[in-house]
């Protein structure tokens, strides 16, 4: 019996490491002797950093960078056990909970600290970047990551503009002459689960602005301010990108890697999947189990149990899944490739109580003990 394991962690309560530790102790309990490979995984949003560092043997870097108020903070992020792969999570540098609810205003925030970041992993010898971008607190197109890699944006006199969305619409040439040469040798893959284009009614700004502090007015500057920029990313680079899919991302982050670090965007948990070679793992195995603390229909939407499910298709590999809770609408999972779905909530417990790790331990390992019981049972009598 060979099962691999596959589940994103449980928000607030277990990660993904945790509960593989409570499956596998489940399955052997009836089968002592199974082959259990266990892989930390995530979907390109929190979490990844550390399940792909695990995966490889990589270790965790900090550095001093600027948060979106540029203020000095430390951040981390890891470079992979090939030494030359860097991972990034942009919300570690940029991220909207670095801002105080009362100082949110995509008219200023950067990324100037995701710049700092990808700088330090190049000075470390890096070539090779995996970067989420999920959470940002920004509006910038990224125009403040390539100030901190020495690109230059100019108004029309020829002064360099200031950092924040709200100077997006200053901007009339780009100055790359001071931009890192190590950038020519880099290649960039941006995990991106958003299909927004850079400006418009789905862009950056009308469907993400809000949340990150902008009123209806700085909603109408900032999207007027991308699609400007935008113009001149076409005129000076020739790229026209801003309708692409995912350029919106981050609030048009996604665009920025794009036009100036000719970057590719992935789905996230593709990119995680593929990094630790999970197609290869799945191969000869009987089982794979995944699973997150709720499931339902959005589960199928680019998040971890959608990408495995179209691994175990193509190799016909069972796939179980497991939650905390299970939406009714989760049974259209089934439809593309997970076999069989299961609570572990066994009898009534309120929220606060599931939400326990000692709770959530002893309901896994009970769950899974009791579904490789009937496993068992099967494969005995056929």
């Amino acid at each position: 019996m060979k099962v691999v394991i596959a589940i994103d962690s449980f928000k607030g309560c277990m990660s993904s490491q945790e509960l593989s530790v409570c499956i596998e102790a489940g399955i052997k309990v009836v089968y002592p002797d199974a082959v259990i490979d266990a892989c930390e995984v995530a979907d390109g949003g929190e979490g990844t950093l550390q399940a792909m560092v695990n995966n490889t043997n990589g270790n965790i870097l900090t550095c001093k960078v600027h948060d979106p108020l540029m203020r000095e903070i430390e951040a981390q992020y890891g470079i992979l056990g090939d030494g030359k792969t860097a991972v990034i999570e942009m919300a570690r540098a940029s991220g909207l909970p670095l801002v105080p609810l009362e100082k949110r205003n995509p008219l200023v925030t950067t990324t100037f600290g995701v710049g700092e970041l990808i700088k330090d992993a190049i000075f470390k010898g890096c070539t090779e970047f995996i970067v989420g971008i999920g959470g940002s607190a920004t509006n910038d197109a990224g125009v403040g990551m390539l100030q901190a890699l020495g690109y230059r944006f100019l108004d029309k006199s020829g002064v360099e503009v200031g950092l924040g969305g709200g100077e997006l619409g200053n901007i009339y040439s780009i100055d790359t002459s001071n931009a890192m040469e190590e950038l020519k040798k880099c290649h960039f893959l941006i995990a991106c689960d958003v299909d927004n284009p850079m400006y418009g009614t789905r862009g950056a700004s009308q469907i993400y602005g809000r949340q990150k502090g902008a009123t209806e007015e700085m909603v109408l500057v900032l999207d007027a301010n991308i699609k400007h920029f935008a113009t001149v990313i076409e005129k000076c680079l020739g790229k026209d990108i801003a309708h692409i899919q995912g350029t919106g991302a981050a609030g048009a982050l996604g665009g920025g890697f794009l036009a100036f670090l000719d970057a590719q965007l992935r789905s996230g948990i593709e990119i995680v999947l593929d990094t630790i070679h999970f197609e290869e793992k799945i191969k000869d195995a009987n089982f794979v189990i995944t699973g997150e603390g709720k499931i339902d229909a959005q589960s199928l939407m680019g998040k971890v149990i959608s990408g495995i499910s179209k691994l175990t298709q193509k190799h016909k590999v069972p796939l179980l899944a497991l939650a905390g809770h299970v939406e009714d609408d989760a049974k259209e999972a089934h439809q593309h490739g997970v076999d069989a779905i299961f609570s572990i909530m066994n009898y009534p417990i309120s929220l606060s109580d599931a939400m326990q790790k000692e709770n959530t331990q002893k309901l896994m390992r009970q769950s899974v003990e009791e579904i490789f019981r009937l496993i068992k049972i099967v494969q005995e009598r056929r």
